[in-house]
């Protein structure tokens, strides 16, 4: 697609996956792994190991390798299995996005004479 005719929604570039053998094992490997983690962390749970300071230590590293597991399969994940799609955004500027007016982007005066102002402010029905 030409970028002369693209609007607001339309699809630039679209690559499909890799959709690569060795991603597929790699995600299988470490979700065996993910689902080992997760249970250990169970076990320890229940079994109290969060009682002592070096089984709460414990805990808390199991916890932090679960999460960097799924980051990592998430990431081949996304890498390799979701397609890269770009699509056209349309800039705009501020004062489009309180849906404003061209003409009314530097609003209006309130008073043009400050006394003006000063005899509203003392008598709200003063009239010029």
């Amino acid at each position: 697609m030409s970028s002369e005719g693209s609007s607001y929604g339309d699809i630039h570039r679209y690559e499909p996956p890799r959709e690569s053998t060795a991603a597929a094992l790699a995600i299988v490997l470490l979700t065996v792994i993910e689902v080992v983690f997760v249970g250990l962390f169970t076990y320890g749970l229940i079994s109290g190991w969060g009682l002592t300071e070096l089984g709460n230590m414990f805990l808390g590293g199991l916890l932090a390798a679960i999460f960097i597991d799924l980051a990592f399969i998430m990431l081949l994940y996304r890498k390799e299995f979701l397609p890269d799609v770009m699509i056209v955004k349309k800039r705009r500027r501020k004062w489009e996005d309180l849906y404003i007016r061209e003409d009314d982007v530097e609003g209006q005066k309130f008073v043009e004479d400050p006394w003006d102002g000063v005899k509203r402010a003392l008598y709200p029905y003063y009239k010029k």
